[in-house]
């Protein structure tokens, strides 16, 4: 017999039946296995066409298994390429450091779009936090932050107006930390955060190329320098690139000798 004859038949194409179980929610479990069995981050999946024909299925059955695993992070849309497999979710462990020394630190190329700015009132949470008095403005930051030209993070803070005149005029694509240090002597050294999750809204959503409802980390930071309040930020990152690692010990909160984090930026 020939070698030939030994050779093992392909892997049977799994298929997608009638049944109680919708056909989109077969094809979409079929597809993740294909994914985390099968296909590294950024490969590109086959077209709903080559899909539809494969399994048997319409292109709208296709299309919604496709969604699911999109909204999920499992799969990226890439306008005008196609859909490809995600990349892996980067590790954000919790320090006090900006975001573009962050990318970088990554091998990453930083990039910020300033969306807009203002000097106003700030709500009264904002003001408690940087310790202002009813009624007494701060300045008001938007900031779209990108590396390697993919939107990661949508960043809207307040700012203590009066330790830092003249801010909405420096360079604010650049590090705002750099440029807090460079114009103020103001390089944060302590901060509280807070981390939840929440669901994006449609302007969010918009500005980091998501469906609305789509799932984000959200990090509340209020930052001091020399023990004053500078900073109220919240930032919201795109939970598909996205997940926090803590390092964890049994130390009693209060003890005093707790590990103090605080947050990436």
């Amino acid at each position: 017999m020939s070698a030939a004859a030994h050779v093992s038949p392909p892997e049977p194409v799994e298929q997608v039946i009638e049944g109680p179980t919708p056909k989109h929610a077969q094809l979409r479990e079929i597809l993740r296995r294909s994914v985390e069995r099968e296909l590294p981050p950024g490969s590109p999946i086959p077209s709903e066409r080559e899909l539809a024909q494969r399994y048997g299925v319409s292109r709208l059955t296709v299309r919604s298994a496709i969604g699911k695993l999109v909204e999920e992070g499992l799969l990226a849309r890439v306008r005008g390429k196609g859909t490809f497999t995600a990349a892996r979710r980067m590790e954000l462990q919790l320090y006090l450091m900006s975001f573009t020394d962050d990318m970088r630190r990554r091998g990453l190329v930083p990039a910020t779009e300033v969306i807009s700015t203002s000097t106003e009132v700030p709500p009264v949470t904002s003001a408690h936090a940087l310790g202002l008095a009813p009624g007494v403005p701060a300045h008001r930051l938007i900031r779209l932050r990108r590396a390697d030209g993919v939107p990661l993070a949508v960043e809207r803070g307040w700012y203590h107006a009066e330790r830092t005149p003249g801010l909405l005029g420096l360079d604010l694509t650049n590090s705002l930390y750099a440029e807090l240090t460079q114009a103020y002597d103001l390089r944060p050294d302590h901060a509280y955060q807070t981390v939840w999750a929440e669901s994006a809204d449609r302007e969010t959503a918009r500005l980091l190329g998501m469906r609305a409802g789509s799932p984000l980390l959200v990090f509340r930071r209020v930052s001091s320098a020399h023990g004053e309040p500078v900073e109220d930020m919240t930032s919201w990152y795109r939970g598909d690139h996205y997940q926090v690692t803590m390092q964890l010990d049994r130390s009693i909160p209060g003890s005093g000798d707790e590990p103090h984090y605080g947050g990436t930026r």
